[in-house]
């Protein structure tokens, strides 16, 4: 294989190892036996990878992606995407989550930078001020999946449309005759959150049903947090005869909730979810929900990535919004019903 031509990827591979193993030994880490050391410098050779690679417009082919948290059905499906579309195009991913114990911006940084990764992508839902002005300092293109905020003009961005999603739910419950529609809403200071909750009362205005903050809860996007928001809703003198959660996860906590209150759904309560997760095909009933198209939004971020780090000065669409779409299953019918 021509020197121009090698990969990390096609080292890994040829040596039998990880990307991260060969990116060690690039690097002269100890943290390497000898014998694995001796099969990644053969299969250097044999590939053809060197240094020169990195001159230029030449790629490492080794994309990172940086996610808050592995332990979630939403963050399966980013992963999901990232991987399958990195594959498509020859490349490797290495997954890193922020929330790890031990885990150090400034350290994950030098590594990012230690192992010539052609970009980054960040899957990072509170992403603050302080890891945007950190990501600033790196050479390479960096991508966000679902932006929290403002984001410097040098990063792209990949989201979904949030606020129709959520309005489509509202209206689809407002058809079937319910009026007293719930919402546990995403935290306020995560901008998806704020857009789901604005597309909910847009779509109860322009219904003519007068929103009642009584009937809205903000929790985290887990399942305890949609235990606890449900247990506040349900407890109401009146509660909500339908319930939108701004998360498959939230959701799974409204269906405990219920249960623990002999609430059956959906003939006593309808409920909407958001995300359309694999969480959602196996609630009993199976969830009504917003597809939220996640492993194609990863899939987007990894197609600009590359197109970035092969022509920084590219004209591509840098602010992309993918379409949610409604999923009807059995979780949500008529009030009359």
């Amino acid at each position: 294989m021509a020197a121009s031509r090698g990969t990390l990827a096609d080292v890994a591979k040829a040596a039998g190892v990880s990307v991260p193993t060969v990116s060690k030994v690039l690097n002269g880490r100890a943290d390497v036996s000898e014998a694995t050391r001796a099969k990644v410098q053969q299969a250097l050779q044999d590939t053809g990878y060197t240094a020169k690679r990195l001159q230029g417009n030449d790629l490492a082919g080794v994309i990172d992606l940086i996610i808050e948290g592995v332990d979630s059905p939403w963050a399966l499906e980013i992963v999901r995407g990232a991987e399958a579309a990195a594959a498509h195009r020859g490349s490797a991913v290495v997954v890193t989550s922020s929330v790890n114990p031990g885990f150090d911006l400034r350290s994950w940084l030098d590594a990012v930078a230690a192992r010539h990764s052609d970009g980054v992508i960040a899957a990072l839902p509170t992403l603050g001020a302080e890891q945007l002005r950190a990501l600033q300092e790196l050479k390479a293109p960096v991508v966000v999946i679902d932006p929290s905020g403002d984001v410097p003009d040098r990063f792209a961005t990949v989201g979904a449309t949030n606020w129709a999603g959520s309005f489509a739910a509202t209206e689809r419950l407002l058809e079937l005759g319910h009026t007293r529609i719930g919402l546990i809403a995403g935290p306020s200071n995560v901008p998806a959150a704020v857009q789901r909750l604005e597309g909910y009362a847009s779509a109860l205005r322009r219904n003519g049903v007068a929103f009642d903050p009584r009937l809205v809860t903000e929790a985290e996007f887990r399942v305890t947090g949609g235990h606890a928001a449900a247990t506040k809703l349900l407890d109401l003198p009146e509660r909500p005869t339908a319930i939108i959660a701004s998360s498959d996860q939230q959701a799974a906590g409204l269906y405990e909730a219920a249960r623990e209150r002999d609430i059956r759904i959906p003939s006593e309560l309808s409920v909407i979810g958001f995300d359309d997760t694999v969480l959602s095909r196996y609630l009993s009933p199976a969830l009504t929900t917003v597809h939220q198209p996640l492993a194609d939004m990863a899939a987007e971020a990894m197609r600009l990535v590359h197109e970035l780090a092969a022509n920084p000065e590219a004209r591509v669409a840098r602010h992309l919004e993918l379409a949610t779409t409604m999923i009807e299953r059995r979780s949500a019918i008529s009030l009359s019903s």
